[in-house]
Parts: C-alpha cells; sequence; structure tokens
C-alpha cells in the first residue's frame, strides 16, 4: 500500500509525498502535494489503476515522439502496401516530426494535439491533415498497448471534413469515341470504362490472365509507381478477383494480344516494362483533347475517371451494389454505396413514382 509523509522544503513550506511500488515491485514516490487530501486521492488512484491493470509508470512517458516513430514505422513495412508506405513517410517526415519528435508523449495534451490540427489544417487540405493526424494517432495508440501510457492524447481529436469528391462521367456513346482517338491503346481504354479496374491491375495484365472462351480477366497483381519507380504486388485488398467482359471488349483485347506469348504484358511500355500512369501530355490527355475538340460538351478525364464510367454504365443497366462491388474490388457494398451515392438519385424518383402507383390504387 502507498504510504504518505510529510516534508519541508528549502523555503520552510509543508508538503506532502506519496511512497508507493510499482507493478515490478520497485519502490518510488511522489513530491509536491499541499494537502494530505491531495495525496491520498493520489494514493488511491494508484492503488485502484493497478488493480485494474491500468498503471503505467511516469518515467515511462518520458520517451519522446520521435524515439517511437521510426520503429513504428518500419513495423508497417510487413503489412501495408508500399504505397501506403510511402504516404505514412512522408506524413512522419513533413508533418509529425518536425513537431512532435522531442516531445515526450507524456506531456503531449489533447488540445496540444487539437491546435496542432487545426493549424495544419489552414495550410494543407484535409487528405494531408487526416494523414499525419494517423501516423501520430497509430504511434500514440502503440504506447498505450506498450503500457508507456495510460490513455492516448489523440482520442476524439476533430479532423476537417474531406470533401466530397465530384466525379466524372462519360456515356457510352462517348466512351467508345475516346477509345477510337486512343490509338493502340483502345483495348484499354475499353477495358478501364466498362470493368472499372484500377489502374495498376490494368497495367499488371498479362495475356494468360485473359479467358477468351469464358469472357473473364483474372486479376493477381497491381503495378504501382513509388517514389518514380513501378512495384508491383498484390491487389489493393489482398485478393484476386475475377471480372466478366462485355464481348466487344473481349473482342479488343483480343486483338491487342495477337502476336504475343502468354507471359507477356497487354500494354507494356517503350522498354517493355510495366506501363506507368498516363500524365500530362501523355496519349490518354492527348486523345481528349481532340474528343474535346469535336464536341465541346465533352468532359475532362483522367484514367480514373474511368473508372468512375464502369461503375455508372453498371449501375444505369440495373446491376446490384453487391455487382459492383465485386467489379470494383470494394472492400464492401456499403462503400460502393457510399462513393457512388449520386448515381442512386434516379432511384428516388422510382420509388416515389412506385410509391404513388399504390396510393392510387387505394381508391
Amino acid at each position: 500500500m502507498a504510504t504518505i509523509s510529510k516534508y519541508q522544503t528549502a523555503s520552510g513550506a509543508t508538503l506532502y509525498r506519496v511512497r508507493y511500488r510499482t507493478l515490478g515491485r520497485g519502490q518510488t514516490d511522489k513530491r509536491g502535494f499541499k494537502t494530505r487530501r491531495d495525496a491520498e486521492a493520489f494514493a488511491a488512484t494508484i492503488e485502484v489503476s493497478k488493480l485494474r491493470g491500468e498503471y503505467v509508470a511516469p518515467t515511462l512517458g518520458k520517451v519522446t515522439v520521435g524515439e517511437l516513430g521510426p520503429a513504428w514505422l518500419d513495423r508497417q513495412r510487413g503489412h501495408v502496401k508500399p504505397a501506403s508506405y510511402r504516404a505514412y513517410e512522408s506524413a512522419w517526415q513533413t508533418h509529425v516530426a518536425p513537431r512532435w519528435a522531442g516531445v515526450p508523449i507524456a506531456a503531449i495534451r489533447h488540445s496540444d494535439l487539437s491546435g496542432w490540427v487545426t493549424d495544419l489544417a489552414d495550410r494543407r487540405g484535409a487528405a494531408t491533415v487526416h494523414m499525419a493526424y494517423r501516423v501520430l494517432a497509430a504511434i500514440l495508440a502503440d504506447a498505450v498497448r506498450d503500457r508507456l501510457l495510460a490513455a492516448s492524447p489523440a482520442s476524439g481529436v476533430k479532423l476537417p471534413k474531406r470533401p466530397s469528391a465530384r466525379h466524372v462521367y462519360l456515356s457510352a456513346a462517348q466512351l467508345d469515341r475516346l477509345a477510337d482517338e486512343s490509338g493502340r491503346y483502345q483495348s484499354l481504354v475499353l477495358l478501364l470504362g466498362t470493368v472499372g479496374l484500377r489502374w495498376g491491375e490494368a497495367a499488371a495484365l498479362r495475356v494468360s490472365d485473359v479467358d477468351f472462351l469464358r469472357r473473364r480477366v483474372t486479376l493477381h497483381r497491381n503495378a504501382v509507381v513509388v517514389g518514380g519507380k513501378v512495384v508491383v504486388g498484390t491487389l489493393k485488398g489482398g485478393k484476386s478477383r475475377t471480372v466478366a467482359l462485355p464481348g466487344f471488349v473481349c473482342d479488343a483485347l483480343a486483338a491487342s494480344c495477337g502476336g504475343k506469348g502468354r507471359d507477356d504484358l497487354i500494354w507494356p511500355n517503350t522498354s517493355g516494362s510495366y506501363l506507368a500512369p498516363p500524365g500530362h501530355g501523355a496519349w490518354l490527355e492527348l486523345a481528349v483533347a481532340r474528343c474535346m475538340a469535336a464536341d465541346p460538351t465533352f468532359p475532362r478525364v483522367t484514367a480514373h475517371a474511368l473508372r468512375h464510367t464502369a461503375a455508372s454504365l453498371a449501375i444505369h443497366a440495373g446491376a446490384h451494389p453487391k455487382v459492383v462491388q465485386r467489379m470494383l474490388g470494394h472492400a464492401s457494398a456499403a462503400m460502393t454505396l457510399d462513393v457512388y451515392a449520386d448515381l442512386f438519385d434516379a432511384d428516388l424518383d422510382a420509388v416515389a413514382e412506385t410509391v404513388g402507383k399504390m396510393w392510387a390504387q387505394r381508391g
């Protein structure tokens, strides 16, 4: 049990000291209590926290964020995608370490974190703020699990809202026109715009991944650009998936695969390696420009926007959200519904019309 004793300061003031044993049976104390009641309250808190298994030695909180951060980053290598690791590393080096590296974890206050988030939001976008907070919060959460902190000060910090993304959708006719303008990448545009593959999934496709008889494509790999280099790994969800192809897309793919071996990439770059996402001035931007010149209403689209087009075409064709989820490789149908909620507005009108007809039939 804790013991309480008086002591005199150099100035002659009477204060109280609490002596208590840690879970490791070592003895420590805390001084500076002005009244015996304050000392007793602290002693009771210590004993209860030990009984509940919640006790954390105050000295452990002296470790700094800068001492914990690099080790936390290193632990992420084994279970996150290279692109995610790069984002964590960038957030740590650019935003977290400059502000918190020298701060002991026990000295961090909830209000300090809230102020940091607010200041960062004034200078950076919501996505950047969320990522920086995520990294710091994860480091502190690990400190709690390692019994260096009793609770994380990052809990409950309010973050800026992410702006809703405005999706651009092509009609079937517009997609066909863009594919025609894309030359040797016609089949790639049709595949992205009807099946909704991520760029890295399409770039990693080999001839053997296409089953032309069953009109299926099996996705095994994802080729993403990380730090200027292409890194090939598993799909975003960690599992392979198979998607069905419309007949005209299958025919276009067959033409692109003509003369290639089973292990050849379908759309290699000029050096025979994985094709990088088309950037400024690349073939896709030029194809879009030609479409816009012929039709001023043609929207400016990116390769990723073709994925949105595929979702739009599927939903308007009457596909169930669960089918669209599987096609796009989303984690859940709820995610699909959240991302493409605007595409279901027509369903609201249909429901209202149906209910109206039911009500009219009552008479």
